[in-house]
């Protein structure tokens, strides 16, 4: 095991350099990988702007309805032109979405308890690969919980779903999960997300924080940052563009998106952000003029 002792805090992160190995390809650290891969990655990522727009619909498999998510047949219709991926559930998929949609699609793979147990960090991989390969999946997610009482197992089913995926050419997404005793922390973040990705995850989810952009020129694969708790549409816009100047290939907005008072307006402000590098700023003015009456 290595010596943990005389560690150096202070490093050097080249934050004025683009990471070394990208290669011709648009997707950061996958310049190696095979066709497949990469081919289900670019429907993730834009190859244009190399970055993405996930809309998160994905609560219900711990929180129910009372997400906010009460009727996805509804929701869904109104939001699928205006985002670049689906992050969803099986469930939720085959009960309310039409299959012809032509966008990216993170599926969930990962699930444990409910919002009722105090503790959600013990979870199972709950589906096997056969069926996000019959879904047709761009990606499996699995939610990992680094510094938590279940981060031996969440590490143990990521790295089965990362092998099962390798197998057969999808690609893994390392979701960092923010328990309610551990920090949002630059020095964690940095921990988590670089864990998931020397683990093999293709792609890694987590939260904006100070010094973000440390955290994103130390992790090898892309980040996409994650909405999180719904924020006044002000807020949202800079965190997508706070977290877009500070190296992340994209956002995965949820809440801040399907409760806005404009969803489909808004998740096109967000885009504006990501694909087209509107400011904060810009993004906020495009939204008020849309939604004018």
């Amino acid at each position: 095991m290595a010596d943990l002792d005389g560690i150096k805090v202070e490093k050097n992160y080249h934050l004025d350099k683009p990471f070394a190995t990208g290669g011709n390809f648009h997707v950061k650290g996958a310049a190696n990988l095979d066709w497949g891969m990469k081919k289900r990655l670019t429907n993730i990522f834009n190859p244009k702007s190399g970055n993405t727009v996930m809309f998160a619909f994905d609560h219900g498999y711990f929180m129910g309805s009372v997400s906010g998510l009460e009727r996805l047949d509804l929701l869904i219709p109104q939001l699928i032109d205006h985002v670049d991926v689906l992050m969803s559930t099986r469930g939720a998929l085959r009960s309310s979405v039409k299959p012809g949609f032509r966008k990216g699609l993170a599926l969930r793979v990962s699930s444990g308890s409910s919002m009722l147990n105090d503790d959600l960090s013990h979870e199972v991989v709950a589906m096997d690969i056969e069926d996000a390969i019959r879904m047709d999946a761009d990606c499996m997610a699995v939610q990992c919980f680094i510094g938590a009482d279940g981060q031996l197992s969440s590490i143990e089913n990521l790295s089965r779903v990362i092998n099962a995926g390798n197998r057969y050419g999808i690609p893994s997404m390392g979701v960092v999960a923010v328990g309610k005793n551990m920090e949002r922390t630059a020095q964690y973040f940095k921990l988590a997300t670089r864990i998931l990705a020397e683990l093999g995850a293709h792609i890694v989810k987590t939260y904006y924080c100070d010094d973000f952009e440390e955290v994103a020129a130390a992790c090898p694969v892309p980040i996409v940052v994650a909405g999180g708790k719904k924020l006044p549409e002000k807020e949202a816009l800079e965190m997508a563009y706070n977290s877009i100047k500070g190296g992340a290939a994209g956002v995965d907005m949820g809440r801040n998106i399907f409760q806005s008072y404009h969803p489909a307006e808004m998740a096109d402000a967000v885009g504006k952000i990501v694909h087209e590098k509107f400011s904060a700023k810009e993004a906020l003015e495009y939204y008020t003029e849309r939604t004018k009456g």
